[in-house]
């Protein structure tokens, strides 16, 4: 029996190495007027950009969608083998462990830091934003007056016991809202604005979606949630009973995040992952990012879709996006202290 054991401990140990001498898996090894990318965004999301890319440029785009965690994972145990040239994928908490990782490389391009704000990239590009998420308060017309709102923090006002929603704290997003908080107020101000919200006994949903469907049907009166998610469900019913309203607009502003992507730390195609990234935060692919998905551009320039501009402009919270990846592992901790689940 314990050489048994001892035969499947050597085999474990064994596995990463033998990983590394796999041959590279979908998409398979590329020429050198391609460019191969690890996405976890979704194919019908991606796919308008890379074609356009192409055409403008010839360099073919073979690309594999997965999750983060998958992508993730096969990049650390493809090492130096594996076929990537690039990492997509959302949040900048997910960028920065990446970064964090030695998966990633950095980059210098005019390009990118003329059409990227500096709080949206890494210090030296090894990831760079290429839409932007906010995060703010959706309300129901028929419950609530929107003066009756002002900032993420009065939502744990006793007004809004058993009137609000939140999404799961598993969720890196709210994990991210967390830490940036953390960064702006501080950790014994954050965590009491936790308490509040906790304390009026919010009702929790696994997705977005499902919060802005609870508003909707009168189980809940606000919650905090991502705008596309309302672009959505307002672009299939215009009637959808729901609105959104920006926090903090006499201080730091709205939460936003980032959806981006960086050159892999062993890419063998590195000046096309660059010209590729590059053209990503032109306002050609910007606007399709905008149109598909609802998300607002990373480049200042470009004006987001008709669908969310009418909702107004709003001040954003210039904290510096890394700080959803540096304090994550705090954000969770506090999570789980004051109960969210």
């Amino acid at each position: 029996m314990r050489k048994s054991l001892s035969w499947m401990r050597g085999l474990a140990a064994l596995l990463p190495l033998l990983l590394l001498t796999l041959p590279p898996s979908t998409p398979e090894a590329s020429g050198p007027n391609e460019v191969v990318v690890y996405s976890a965004r979704i194919e019908k999301l991606i796919k308008p950009m890379f074609d356009a890319f192409t055409a403008r440029t010839g360099i073919t785009v073979r690309y594999h969608t997965a999750s983060e965690a998958e992508l993730y994972e096969r990049l650390k145990a493809e090492g130096p083998h594996t076929p990537a040239d690039v990492l997509m994928t959302v949040d900048a908490g997910n960028l920065w462990l990446a970064e964090q990782a030695g998966l990633l490389q950095g980059m210098e391009s005019a390009v990118i830091d003329k059409n990227i704000p500096a709080h949206l990239r890494a210090k030296h590009n090894e990831w760079v934003g290429l839409s932007v998420r906010a995060r703010a308060i959706a309300y129901s017309v028929e419950r609530v007056k929107p003066e009756t709102l002002s900032t993420y923090e009065a939502l744990g006002d006793p007004r809004w016991k058993g009137r609000l929603c939140l999404r799961t704290s598993k969720k890196v997003y709210n994990q991210s809202l967390v830490a940036t908080m953390i960064k702006a107020l501080g950790e014994q101000r954050t965590e009491e604005v936790l308490r509040g919200w906790m304390a009026n006994g919010p009702r929790i949903f696994a997705s977005d979606t499902k919060l802005l469907e609870a508003i909707a049907a009168g189980q809940c009166d606000v919650g905090l949630v991502n705008t596309y998610y309302l672009a959505q469900l307002k672009a299939k019913d215009p009637a959808f009973p729901v609105a959104m309203f920006w926090p903090n607009q006499h201080d730091r502003g709205v939460h936003v995040n980032i959806s981006g992507a960086g050159v892999t730390k062993h890419a063998k195609h590195r000046d096309n992952a660059i010209r590729l990234i590059e053209f990503l935060s032109t306002p050609e692919a910007q606007n399709l990012y905008a149109d598909v998905n609802y998300e607002y551009p990373a480049n200042p320039a470009v004006k987001p879709s008709s669908l969310i501009a009418e909702w107004g402009t709003f001040k954003a919270d210039p904290v510096d996006v890394a700080a959803a990846g540096e304090l994550q592992a705090a954000a969770v901790k506090m999570m789980d202290r004051v109960g969210w689940k």
